[in-house]
């Protein structure tokens, strides 16, 4: 029995994934790295177990009645837990915030300032004094009538709805139109109603087209469609709707993501008139602090707003200045200066949304809590590391203890304990290779971490690749870049540098909009792969088509005269319908909240019985999905269709992956790579450009060294690969280096250098090449090669 004042937290017998009954002692008070590859365990530990674990007890305190109003997550599989505080997680979520989130809503900063204007705002003389709702675009009080808060609004035009008015009607001239049938039905009734619909969109009278595209009117014709061979269509009563009306609606009510994408692509988009983009009403707008309204204060970086907010006059005034400026301190502190409050929350990172999380718990004051962060330094510069460090340390010296999953090397050293999972991932991991000071995991030889941790060495030196070309993209005059010229080589790796909001994203999405002739260009982004549980990395990959088939091709399947459509999960009859193919039921409970199980019916198989009944080598369909990558590349080796997909995923590093792993479980890195996979096992024909987004998020150094294996492959092949980057180990093995700043936001914006790795190192005024220069072996002669 352990003291009620011992100060580890004391874990014994997890089990979560793939822990293998784990036993591991955790010091309280201090910043704790949870270390390890990719999937070898360490989230399973630290979020999965001692964080789910104390979540757990908060609510076993809560009334039941109340119980019901908190999404929970089930209890981890672990013997016990002693030690353990109360918990708070700052985990990468992988849900988009709403369209309405901004960096002010995120940090409660919003709060505070629409809190100074109604309190200590200049009112124009003889206005009621407003309240602070009416300076929030989210309330009715003060949202713009005109676009409801929104800053744009969208409508569509001839153009948006007709993109090619040389087609006919019957040739789908009217490409907002919804396809297949209903699409035909709207052709056929305005055939009925006279309408030519075989003669070009272009040579339509003008009232006509305005009509097609824009009534409000729903007309009810009978249609007399055109008989097939092979069938009998009787007549029908249809109702018209036009294009407009169908692209608003759809846009606005439907409750289908793609039906609403769709739908988009048809929409444009420009700043309202009414309130011009600033989301508020004119009652709002027309009241001032310190010579400007709440809108310009908001649209203000945060390290100027500090600055622009003045001492104010009145001792209210004085008080809710300190504070703001107070709470942006932080925000500043971990490189987000550059933001603004009305940057809206869905254009940030993943790591730019914890980070500014991880700032508002600093003025919380909280005492005696395990914080649980998730790779705080996603996205993260190395030059602003160390400011990480700092306010990680003081999380810590509030009487806090922090504990960190982390791939950065710089983090991970500075932490006072190391808690090491491995040595692989997967069924290969789950094991704890060291808990302890960081320096003493030098003496542990099979921890993969260990091997990169201590080892300082330069990047080997290569001979850089000569460009075939160069691509010129630009100027660009966008966000922070103002007339950027870039020339990216062709057929070589370029690596984009810079602090957080100094540009390199822009600048990319121009390359991105504006691709090279006559090539293809890939984006490989960190989108999740599928919005539900239905989608998972066998049916994205096409692996399971080919899975499939090889089941409907067994003597059971023949005998029973199933094809390959009986083994899918998505399709009614085949599948379980008491879970409709999920594998889990949502189970409610008098006074206590809704939790998922396994479905009675199918055992969380997602099949009905006599489909399990048939096998595939001694595998049932929902086995074969439960297998991993690497187990499945070993199951299927004499089938070349599902081995080249199975290899592809394995040279990525997803060997750990199991073949079933719902979509919304997958990080964004594994996403991104499951995305590149599915890219190299297509047979490249011709020249491609791959643009990837920090690819690296997510990967312990031993899996950067895996992926870059691959796209180093993709340039030796004559490809050109661009990679924004923040790992000095991967910029200093590319070929070609442009770096932008030499800050973020205004204070970027700009090339600084662009050239070979081993000439940007050596630049002044970069905030890369310090750091890149000690990555850098010494250039090799090639290395001055390139353009000037």
């Amino acid at each position: 029995m352990h003291s009620p004042h011992d100060p580890y937290v004391r874990v014994r017998g997890a089990r979560e994934h793939n822990l293998r009954g784990v036993d591991v002692d955790i010091p309280r008070d201090v910043l704790v790295a949870f270390t390890g590859v990719s999937g070898s365990g360490k989230s399973s530990l630290a979020f999965g177990t001692v964080y789910a674990e104390a979540q757990r007890r908060y609510f076993d305190s809560v009334a039941p009645y109340a119980r019901r109003l908190i999404h929970q997550a089930g209890a981890p599989k672990v013997g016990e837990i002693t030690g353990l505080p109360p918990a708070v997680s700052l985990q990468q979520q992988r849900s988009a915030p709403g369209s309405r989130s901004s960096v002010g809503t995120v940090t409660t900063l919003s709060n505070s300032l629409r809190m100074l204007f109604s309190r200590a705002g200049d009112h124009p003389p003889g206005a009621a004094r407003l309240d602070s709702d009416a300076f929030s675009p989210n309330t009715a009080a003060g949202a713009c009538p005109a676009c409801h808060g929104m800053g744009r609004v969208h409508r569509t035009t001839e153009e948006s709805l007709v993109p090619d008015p040389s087609l006919s009607i019957r040739e789908g001239a009217v490409a907002a139109w919804p396809g297949a049938w209903q699409g035909k039905n709207l052709r056929d009734i305005l055939e009925a109603l006279g309408h030519d619909v075989d003669r070009p969109w272009r040579e339509l009278p003008a009232q006509q087209r305005e009509w097609i595209l824009f009534t409000d009117e729903q007309p009810v014709v009978t249609v007399h469609p055109v008989r097939d061979a092979d069938r009998i269509q009787r007549p029908y009563r249809g109702t018209y709707q036009s294009a407009h009306r169908y692209v608003m609606k759809t846009f606005s009510d439907s409750r289908s993501a793609a039906l609403r994408a769709r739908a988009e692509r048809f929409l444009t988009s420009e700043p309202c008139r009414a309130c011009g983009g600033s989301r508020l009403r004119p009652e709002a707008l027309a009241v001032t602090f310190a010579g400007r309204t709440i809108a310009e204060m908001a649209a203000l970086p945060l390290d100027e707003l500090a600055d622009a907010l003045g001492a104010g006059a009145s001792a209210a005034a004085r008080a809710l200045t300190e504070d703001l400026r107070a709470r942006i301190g932080p925000v500043v502190e971990l490189g987000l200066g550059y933001l603004s409050l009305d940057r809206a929350a869905p254009t940030l990172s993943a790591g730019e949304l914890q980070r500014l999380r991880l700032a508002t718990q600093l003025r919380s004051g909280l005492f005696g809590v395990v914080y649980v962060l998730d790779e705080p330094s996603a996205g993260l510069h190395p030059a602003d590391t160390e400011a990480l460090l700092t306010v990680l340390e003081r999380l810590k010296s509030a009487g806090n203890s922090v504990f960190v999953v982390e791939h950065h090397l710089d983090v991970v050293r500075g932490a006072d304990w190391l808690v090491d999972i491995g040595p692989g991932a997967g069924e290969h991991g789950g094991r704890v290779l060291h808990s302890g000071p960081v320096a003493e995991l030098a003496g542990v030889p099979e921890s993969a971490t260990a091997r990169h941790l201590f080892d300082d060495s330069p990047v080997p030196a290569r001979e850089v690749r000569r460009p075939a070309g160069w691509l010129t993209v630009g100027p660009v005059t966008r966000h922070n870049l103002r007339g950027v010229t870039a020339e990216f080589p062709l057929g070589v790796l370029t690596a984009v540098t810079g602090v957080s909001g100094s540009g390199k994203s822009t600048l990319i999405g121009e390359l991105a909009a504006d691709p090279p002739d006559g090539g293809r260009l890939v984006t490989v982004d960190q989108k999740p792969i599928g919005r539900t549980p239905r989608s998972n990395l066998a049916t994205y990959t096409g692996l399971f088509d080919t899975v499939r088939r090889l089941f409907a091709a067994t003597e059971g399947a023949r005998a029973r005269g199933y094809g390959a459509g009986r083994f899918s999960f998505n399709v009614a009859g085949r599948r379980c319908e008491t879970c409709q193919g999920e594998g889990f039921v949502s189970v409610e409970l008098l006074f206590l909240p809704s939790t998922y199980a396994p479905c009675p019916d199918c055992g969380g198989t997602r099949y009905t019985s006599d489909t399990l009944e048939v096998a595939y080598r001694g595998r049932s369909i929902a086995g074969v999905l439960d297998l991993t990558v690497d187990a499945a590349a070993e199951f299927f080796a004499g089938t070349p269709a599902a081995a080249r997909t199975l290899g592809t995923l394995r040279d990525v590093g997803l060997g750990y992956l199991r073949l079933g792993q719902p979509a919304t479980e997958l990080s964004g890195g594994e996403a991104q790579r499951i995305k590149l996979a599915n890219e190299l096992q297509r047979g490249r024909r011709g020249h491609t450009v791959y643009l990837l987004d920090e690819p690296t998020t997510g990967l312990h150094p031993a899996d950067v060294v895996v992926l870059m294996r691959q796209l180093h492959g993709l340039a030796d092949a004559g490809h050109t690969v661009v990679v924004v980057e923040h790992d000095m180990s991967v910029v200093a093995g590319a070929d070609w280096v442009i770096d932008l700043g030499p800050g973020g936001g205004d204070a970027g914006g700009r090339i600084v250098a662009a050239g070979p790795p081993a000439r940007v190192a050596g630049t002044e005024g970069s905030a890369t090449a310090p750091h890149l220069a000690r990555r850098c072996g010494p250039a090799t002669p090639s290395e001055g090669s390139g353009r000037p």
